[in-house]
């Protein structure tokens, strides 16, 4: 029964991802092995959405390292061990706490060694600036231990690119790059360790730059930027983004008068998006929308309040309708309100 439900939770996950993004791309799914232990490390730009696209469409089902403080009370424990999340510790947790972590590296270990799979984040924090950021220790200090515990086992590394249009919008275009695995006992050399870490480390960075786009200088960072927003550029195309970003680097940044189009459409969406669904856009707007503490967390808390309150909204929606008409009225206009508001996210301009 808790497999039963664990699937439910993940079509209901996945159908609120498609139905919230105007576009998912996904691509390398075929890079992904099975039965064989996996380490799954994407950049980190859009805090629980970033680990809900991988955990739908990556089919395996992975264990996830998360921040130790969202682990609090019997109950949400509970289910977050349910979903298989394992809470990891940071300096900022307490330097007592760190000591915490030796237990969850050896936990890795095992899950591992049994041919599971991990999805952790390398980067250790997230950001939406377009560049992959140096890479923390922590998950090379995992596969060492996993090493150190079972000599004879390999892991693979599979390095995964996320790449929205703007993580912060809605809705939003993403397009996920799953990379070709990376053996990363070739890597590990038991009587140095610092080494091995630094290896691997620099693997992963190089395949990640690679799978999302990456702008390494700092100087010209927002040069850059605005060059690549004023042509409009593809950003779920990483490959030849990157490649525009090495011919920008010596350029100065050129404005455009055309850098908002069909404005007045815009607004006609938006208007029409608003009307249908006055109740949750007002409540969103008003109450949670000031709420959120960074524009990393907007995407999450949006779809979070979204996928909870739009069935809430529909069912109100159809009981007042039945009892006011009937209920054959009430599912046809239910249908479709669901219709045109998935045509508006899809083809529309509402964000």
């Amino acid at each position: 029964m808790s497999g039963i439900f664990y699937s439910l939770v993940k079509i209901v996950v996945k159908a609120g991802l498609y139905g919230y993004h105007r576009k998912i791309k996904i691509t390398g799914l075929e890079n992904i092995p099975k039965d064989v232990p996996v380490m799954f490390l994407p950049n980190h730009q859009s805090a629980l959405i970033d680990v809900l696209l991988i955990a739908t469409d990556c089919n395996r089902k992975p264990y996830f390292l998360t921040r130790s403080d969202v682990f609090k009370g019997k109950f949400l424990k509970r289910v977050f061990s349910y979903f298989q999340m394992l809470p990891i510790y940071r300096m900022r947790d307490g330097r007592n706490t760190l000591a915490n972590n030796d237990a969850i590296f050896n936990s890795c270990a095992q899950i591992l060694s049994r041919g599971d799979a991990l999805l952790l984040f390398p980067e250790a924090n997230h950001s939406l600036k377009r560049s992959v950021r140096p890479l923390s220790k922590g998950f090379t200090r995992i596969l060492i231990r996993t090493f150190e515990m079972y000599p004879e086992l390999d892991v693979q590394l599979i390095p995964v690119g996320l790449n929205y249009k703007h993580a912060a919008h809605f809705p939003d275009e993403v397009a996920i790059h799953y990379g070709a695995p990376i053996s990363a006992k070739q890597f590990y050399d038991s009587k140095d360790l610092s080494k091995t870490s630094l290896d691997i480390k620099g693997k992963v960075s190089e395949r990640l730059k690679k799978l999302t786009v990456h702008i390494s200088n700092e100087q010209q960072y927002d040069m850059i930027l605005n060059r690549l927003n004023v042509k409009n550029v593809d950003f779920l195309n990483p490959t030849s983004i990157n490649e525009k970003i090495k011919s920008y680097t010596h350029e100065k940044a050129i404005l455009s008068d055309n850098s908002i189009s069909s404005e007045q459409h815009l607004n006609t969406i938006n208007w029409l998006f608003t009307v249908l669904n006055f109740p949750i856009v007002f409540s969103w707007r008003t109450w949670l929308k000031p709420k959120v503490p960074e524009d990393e967390f907007m995407g999450t808390f949006r779809f979070a309040f979204a996928i909870v309150t739009y069935p809430i909204y529909l069912t109100f929606l159809l009981l007042i309708l039945s009892l006011s008409f009937s209920v054959y009225i009430a599912f046809i206009v239910i249908s479709a309100l669901t219709l045109v508001n998935v045509g508006l996210v899809k083809y529309g301009f509402s964000r």
